[in-house]
């Protein structure tokens, strides 16, 4: 998503073996939580994320229980079931992705970065592609899931392309372009 213009490290490249949790009850504080983290263990600049899945007639539930909406060793698939049996006799299918990035910098000064992607939630599964919720989540624009779409179709709509771009141009402004 960053197209190579700057130089990503995951921990796996640092030899930082952590699971951080996401305890909290905002995508915020979730990724406040991973950058701080890394942070206090680097002291380089870096970054974390958190994603939900809001649903407007669950008052934006799964929300930051995304990953565990049907419980904490739910499968994605389990998940899927039961946001569909929620929706089952619903006509306001309406949701968003929401993408949150917390950058701390050197310095450790933190700058938030979102990203939405509007949309609906299908009545069926549908698609191969992806992970999570994209079997069931139409972005708005399109009428497949993005389970249906190519990664490239996917980054069009993207919650996460549109943080990452935010991110990005916050680095190259800041920093310049090298």
């Amino acid at each position: 998503m960053l197209d190579g213009k700057i130089e990503v490290q995951c921990l796996k490249d640092l030899n930082i073996e952590i699971d951080i949790p996401e305890p909290h009850d905002s995508l915020e504080k979730n990724a406040r939580e991973k950058s701080t983290t890394i942070h206090s263990i680097t002291g380089n600049a870096c970054f974390g994320e958190d994603t939900g899945l809001e649903v407007e007639i669950l008052s934006g539930a799964p929300g930051v229980k995304t990953a565990r909406f049907a419980g904490e060793q739910a499968t994605t698939s389990q998940n899927i079931d039961l946001l569909l049996e929620k929706l089952q006799d619903q006509s306001n299918r309406k949701a968003r992705f929401r993408t949150i990035i917390s950058l701390i910098t050197e310095k450790g000064d933190e700058h938030i970065f979102e990203g939405i992607c509007e949309g609906k939630i299908a009545t069926q599964k549908s698609g191969t592609q992806g992970f999570g919720y994209d079997p069931v989540f139409i972005p708005d624009g399109s009428d497949v899931p993005f389970a249906e779409m190519s990664m490239e179709e996917k980054n069009k709509f993207s919650h996460r392309k549109k943080a990452m771009a935010k991110l990005l141009d916050f680095i190259q402004t800041k920093y310049g372009e090298n």
